[in-house]
């Protein structure tokens, strides 16, 4: 008996191997058709595939969506610091630039009034309040500057210091409705020039007031007017502004100037400090200066 189930396990063994190497020779042959056993197995297979597939496949699309989105996300705040950033350069670029431009207009202005010390200095503060009156610079008693002393721009007359600190110093413009503020001027006229002082600023038009302009004295609108020098402390021919217009004071004895400034009172950044060698005038001279410039 132990000996024939030896021999039936062989056979069995020998013919499972028989039909299974013929099974794979059937199936590897080419056929037009398949078995309906091969067809069915194949069809539940797709199926199972395709029940497994799809949730998959939308999983990995609902992973990949928001990988997307989060790349997205990166990349826009990239972008919007890259643009702040682009701004800020671009505020940096356009200030330089101005500052170049003043800078240079200061350097040849310097070259017309090589004549004159000169010290350029900053404005490093402004009073909202008196805006059109008052600035300080970043220019003290340690650097020379005096009170009195005439402060310009690239483009004219600016004012006069009037207080002096260690290490900056207040400059009282021109367009000041202060009256004793008055500063000696010359109006160019096609004969002859023509005399007047500033006395006041008209804050509506935005022009300075030059009056006591002889009634007998024709004024031509757009006529240049500089500081004649004759206060002792201003020099001669600094560029205040042009004649807009011309009025009779309310006497008729004299006539006022309405001024537009050469410079701009409302943007100043770097301003010049002029220092005057006066020659020939005595101390008293210069001192009476401070109202009659």
């Amino acid at each position: 008996m132990p000996q024939f189930f030896l021999n039936k396990r062989l056979i069995i063994l020998l013919v499972s191997v028989i039909v299974l190497v013929g099974l794979i020779g059937f199936s590897l042959r080419e056929r037009d058709s398949i078995s309906w056993p091969e067809q069915f197995v194949k069809d539940m297979v797709g199926f199972g595939q395709s029940l497994v597939s799809k949730p998959v496949n939308y999983v990995a699309e609902v992973v990949e969506n928001v990988q997307d989105l989060q790349n997205t996300y990166t990349e826009n705040e990239k972008l919007k610091t890259r643009l702040d950033e682009l701004v800020k350069l671009e505020t940096k670029v356009r200030d330089l630039k101005q500052d170049n431009k003043e800078l240079r207009a200061v350097l040849e202005k310097k070259e017309d009034l090589r004549a004159y010390n000169t010290i350029q200095a900053t404005v490093i503060a402004r009073n909202p309040d008196r805006w059109q009156e008052l600035l300080t610079i970043d220019k003290g008693e340690v650097n020379g500057i005096k009170s009195d002393m005439a402060v310009i721009s690239s483009a004219g007359l600016v004012g006069k210091v009037k207080s002096v600190n260690e290490f900056s110093s207040t400059v009282e413009l021109i367009s000041t409705n202060n009256t004793k503020n008055r500063i000696s001027t010359v109006i160019q006229g096609k004969e002859q020039d023509i005399n007047g002082w500033i006395e006041g600023y008209d804050s509506d038009k935005k022009e300075i007031l030059v009056k006591r302009i002889s009634n007998d004295m024709k004024v031509d609108k757009g006529s240049k007017v500089m500081t004649s020098g004759l206060g002792g402390v201003f020099p001669k021919g600094l560029v205040i502004g042009e004649v807009k217009e011309v009025k009779p004071d309310q006497y008729g004895l004299t006539q006022t100037a309405y001024v537009k400034p050469a410079a701009d009172f409302y943007h100043l950044e770097h301003v010049m400090v002029i220092e005057r060698d006066i020659l020939g005038v005595t101390e008293e001279e210069a001192d009476g200066g401070e109202e009659e410039q």
